[in-house]
């Protein structure tokens, strides 16, 4: 089984380069562009916030319902990662005078705004909808470590899509690069949750 410590010990990382590329963002590529407000850049910013959002929210949610340390540990991993990485680009849009929220549908940098309906609070792909954030919530002990394994791993697959586009599209270096950390690092925690799952007789749902 992979182990939990080697993710601690890769989120310390990230949360140690997050502190300079916050810091460099602002004259990335030598300062001279600002992304607009229906760029890529600030589309990725603000969707991918939100979709952390959630995935803070389900990692401090299982940290209580269940006493298992390598979930427990890795429910940590999570929540302070994407939640330091969420602060990042919501600085980043303050930093480019852009609003936090857009009129046009999520995903619509990527031009998906169609793909996800938002129905029960599912605005983004992998994103778990308000009747599974409910559900985790009335669970304990091994039920609800597999169930947030299961929603995790589906999240996390929507969000290295996003990653993914942002990749291809954004222009502004830096988070072009915190775009293919936050791939490497959610593949891996993904076979890391499969490894979790197993251990417990269960499995991916998708």
């Amino acid at each position: 089984m992979r182990h939990v410590g080697l993710v601690a010990g890769a989120a310390v990382t990230a949360l140690v380069a997050a502190g300079a590329i916050t810091y460099a963002v602002a004259g990335d590529d030598g300062g001279s562009t600002t992304p607009s407000a229906e760029s890529a850049d600030a589309g990725f910013a603000r969707d991918m916030a939100v979709h952390h959002q959630q995935a803070v929210e389900m990692s401090y949610i299982v940290r209580d319902r269940t006493k298992d340390e390598e979930v427990r540990r890795l429910a940590y991993d999570i929540a302070q990662t994407q939640a330091n990485q969420r602060g990042m680009m919501l600085g980043w849009l303050d930093l480019w005078g852009l609003p936090k929220v857009s009129s046009e549908p999520p995903m619509t940098w990527m031009d998906m705004g169609g793909m996800a309906s938002g129905k029960d609070g599912a605005l983004m792909p992998g994103m778990a909808t308000n009747t599974e954030m409910k559900k985790l919530g009335e669970l304990s002990g091994k039920q609800a470590e597999i169930f947030y394994l299961q929603l995790m791993t589906d999240h996390h697959k929507g969000g290295i899509h996003m990653a993914q586009g942002c990749v291809e599209k954004c222009a502004v270096g830096v988070e072009k690069r915190l775009a293919r950390g936050m791939v490497d690092a959610q593949q891996s925690e993904i076979g890391l949750m499969a490894d979790l799952l197993k251990a417990r007789g269960a499995a991916p749902r998708t």
